[in-house]
């Protein structure tokens, strides 16, 4: 598995990856936290719009919805 880490805002369709750290503070970031996404989840990324917003993934057994703006805080590595 390599370790480069990324933003899940720029991962391919399809690609699976592990939250290495979610950036940010107050309410966004608990809010990230609280869908599950913490600390070496593993996270599909399965359909993202045509302007990449929002962005569906899977986390956990569950899908969920992202804005460019929240996939962009969540640093992740393949």
């Amino acid at each position: 598995m390599e370790t480069h880490s990324l933003r899940l805002n720029q991962v391919k369709i399809g690609t699976k990856v592990r939250v290495v750290r979610v950036h940010g503070a107050g309410a966004l970031r608990q809010r990230i936290l609280d869908m599950g996404v913490t600390k070496n989840a593993e996270i599909t990324v399965r359909k993202m719009a045509p302007f990449g917003d929002p962005l569906e993934v899977t986390v956990r057994g569950f899908q969920l919805s992202l804005r460019k703006a929240e996939a962009a805080s969540i640093e992740v590595a393949r």
